[in-house]
């Protein structure tokens, strides 16, 4: 089978097509033709191995792919790695059926950035009915979800941050009431401002460095901000935690793979719910582009670069 392999860490420049043996499942797995596979931000840091999960070479990366089992049934499933290529292996435990209303994209940005904006909001930041939300890099995979999930929960008012007029006329068509530029040099101003002159109730960030620093300096009296990546690269200044108690703030870090650790089938419940939006028109995972093996490396490009918007999918059969 063709597939993208990594033999070194490093950056784009690393993800090489080639032929592999096909994958065989084991006790317990399935075997996925897939149709597509999802490509994301942490695919990234899985490249250079900066990630939270330490990689070994040689990798096919890909954390996410939906497609057709030996049986025909059609399932999204998270990976670990495998997902660029033809052919990938699935964990039974790990895969969910994809309802006939939902399409590849959709199913493929709903099981990732979906599950996050999800949980982001309803178990790491407890989104209460009236409350303002800042989320930044709206635009992005979970952002734009998020942004969605939070007016149809009944968030106050929703404050998205972008980096281009386009992305940020993208907020506002998905339900954002304001958006504001994520280069202001003084964010913590602009997002006062954005709110009506108050302090926010829950910030969701992902991008480290400044926007973490300031985002932190904003938030109201028990505000909370669910810190979820680091796309910058650059960590947040320390926190101690007898700064937390000048406003009663709250940090908190999601990572999706700790969901299954919980009791109860949390990730179903999750999709569930997502599928059942989306299905019904209420949720609408915004496609941001397509590419072939052979393009893979100017995904990362795009993708490190903050070039892209929304979804982005991998067409292993290109």
């Amino acid at each position: 089978m063709r597939a993208i392999q990594i033999t070194e860490f490093g950056g784009p420049e690393v993800l090489n097509v080639a032929e592999l043996p096909d994958p065989v499942a084991g006790p317990g797995q399935t075997l996925l033709e897939v149709s597509r596979a999802g490509i994301n931000y942490a695919d990234t840091h899985q490249a250079e191995n900066s990630y939270l999960a330490e990689a070994a070479l040689p990798l096919v990366p890909g954390g996410e792919a939906v497609g057709l089992t030996p049986d025909g049934r059609r399932l999204v499933a998270l990976l670990g790695t495998g997902g660029y290529a033809e052919k990938a292996v699935a964990s039974e435990a790990m895969a969910w059926d994809v309802p006939d209303a939902i399409d590849d994209v959709t199913a493929l940005g709903l099981i990732v950035q979906g599950a996050s904006a999800w949980l982001l909001l309803r178990r790491s930041v407890h989104l209460a009915e009236g409350e303002s939300v800042v989320v930044h890099a709206a635009a992005g995979g979970v952002g734009t979800l998020a942004v969605q999930l939070a007016k149809a929960w009944g968030a106050g008012r929703v404050i998205a941050t972008a980096s281009s007029k386009d992305k940020r006329d993208l907020a506002l068509e998905l339900g954002a009431d304001v958006a504001v530029d994520a280069n202001e040099p003084d964010l913590k101003s602009a997002l006062i401002e954005a709110n009506g002159g108050r302090r926010v109730d829950v910030v969701l960030e992902m991008t480290g460095g400044r926007v973490t620093d300031q985002s932190l300096r904003v938030l109201a009296p028990f505000g909370r901000l669910a810190f979820y990546g680091m796309a910058s690269r650059t960590p947040p200044t320390p926190v101690q935690p007898a700064a937390l108690m000048a406003h009663s703030t709250t940090i908190a870090g999601m990572w999706l793979a700790h969901v299954f650790q919980l009791p109860g089938d949390v990730m179903g419940a999750a999709l569930s719910e997502l599928f059942g939006l989306a299905a019904d028109g209420r949720l609408r995972v915004i496609g941001g582009g397509e590419y072939g093996l052979a393009e893979v490396r100017r995904a990362h490009e795009d993708l490190r670069s903050r070039r892209s918007v929304g979804k982005l999918v991998l067409d292993p059969a290109r």
